[in-house]
Order: C-alpha cells, then structure tokens, then sequence
C-alpha cells in the first residue's frame, strides 16, 4: 500500500498518540481530541487501509494487515512507542497491536470496543452489508448503519452529528468498505491477551452504546491489570462524537496521569 494517509500535530517531543478511528469513517472523527491534545502531544490520527484518503492497495482483507500497517506508520515517523486510541474497529486494531507488538504500546485507550470475535451472526451480517453494497453502493448502507451508530437522544436531537457521520461514510469509496468489514471479519479473539496487559490502559463506553454495550467494557477492563473503566453518559457507540468534552477530559486526565 502507499504511505497512509495521517494528520500529525504537536510538540514533536511529547508524547504521541495515535487516534484509530472506527468503521467505516476516517481520521476526521477524531479531530476534537486531535485538538484538545495537541498543545500537549504529539497527537496523530490516520485513515485506516481502504478509508478516507488511505488506499486498499493489494493486500490481503485481513485484521493483520492493519495492524502492520499501525506498525509501518509508526516506523515511518520514527515512533518507537505510543499511547494508542482506539474506537470500535480502532480498537481491534489497538488490542491486536498490543498482543503482536507490545513494546511498541505505550498506553490503550479503547472506546466502544470488544475483545472478541464476531459471532457467526455478526460475520453474517457483515456479509450481508458487503453483498448490499456490491449492489447498491453506499448510500443505503450509510443510511442504516448511522442509526446503529448513535444513542436514541442524538438520533432525534442532533442531527447535525448524524448527517456529518453519513456524510463521512459516504466519503468512502464502496471498495475501501467492504475491505474493511473484510478485515474486521477476520479478526482473533484477543480476550485470552488482556490478562497479559502490562501498560496503563483505559476502557470509554457510550452508556447507550447497542453495539458493543457498556458491560463488555466493564468486562474487558476487569480482565486487564489495573484498568480503569468510564462511562460516557447519555452516548452511542461514537462517544468520541457525541460527547467530546466528557471524552476529552477522560482522555486528557489518563494521559496526563502518565507523566507523573
């Protein structure tokens, strides 16, 4: 794949972050945390391989194919370790990268996450929103899938966040998506991993959040050494969005709290 395609901001001295966004949007999620920290922190958030402005390239559809693409990002601007933030697919990516590479892990942040596989159900309804796709383009894939996205209070009341999400999936090329579902389908389950965690690690949930719901966060803190777990009040499953003062002053406190 050519270089991805990232946004690098802050003190070249401080502390990187990399921001890992979730399917199927792109590094522009991350922008009220970008600039919360970058007065701080090397602050770096990316395009996942096949969104944004990162192209598929000829690799394999797979979850290890992103993480070597973290890897190569890093090694590319010379980051020997960062903390990494990770929502939803982001942190598959983080928790992959952690268990493969974990003196590159500097601290884990997971939003609106899971350790797990997909269930069978689950890889079937990934099938089943490529197959719609491949035939109808993205427009209602977009349409659906930001309703899964948000809690009930933001799909009724803030429907500037809701249209600027559908427009980011929209943004996307068809390709790129179905690449990344592909990618997120095959992904292993690194729950037997968590226990070996040995870096500061923060667990975020949205309180709303329908699609990995705040108790498998709970769970997947209880299971890393000395995690803490918050819950973002009255969020979905894009509490980054949703809620970006309450995310920000959680993250800025972990982060801050490294430095000690």
């Amino acid at each position: 794949m050519a270089e991805a395609f990232c946004v690098d901001s802050g003190p070249r001295e401080g502390l990187p972050v990399v921001f890992i966004h979730g399917f199927p949007f792109d590094h522009s999620m991350w922008e009220p945390q970008v600039r919360a920290l970058e007065h701080r922190y090397r602050a770096i958030a990316y395009d996942v391989r096949g969104l944004g402005r990162s192209p598929v390239g000829g690799a394999s559809a797979a979850m290890e194919t992103l993480v070597d693409d973290l890897i190569r990002l890093l090694d590319g601007l010379s980051i020997p370790e960062a903390a990494l933030c990770g929502l939803s697919m982001g942190g598959y990516i983080a928790l992959r990268a952690a268990e493969r590479e974990p003196a590159r892990v500097k601290a884990l942040i997971l939003a609106d996450t899971r350790s797990q596989a997909d269930t069978e159900t689950a890889r079937q309804n990934r099938a089943a929103a490529i197959s719609s796709i491949d035939q109808d383009g993205l427009q209602p894939f977009a349409r659906d899938f930001v309703k899964k996205m948000f809690s009930p209070q933001a799909l009724a009341a803030n429907a500037p966040c809701v249209a600027a999400a559908r427009s980011a999936i929209l943004r996307n090329q068809p390709a790129g998506v179905c690449f990344a579902a592909r990618a997120i389908m095959s992904r292993s389950d690194t729950t037997p991993a968590l226990p070996r965690i040995r870096v500061p690690a923060l667990v975020l949930a949205g309180e709303h959040d329908s699609l990995t719901p705040p108790l498998e966060g709970q769970a997947m803190a209880a299971a890393i050494p000395g995690a803490r777990f918050c819950l973002i009040p009255g969020a979905g499953h894009l509490s980054s969005v949703e809620a970006p003062a309450r995310f920000n002053r959680l993250l800025a406190d972990f982060l801050d709290g490294l430095r000690r």
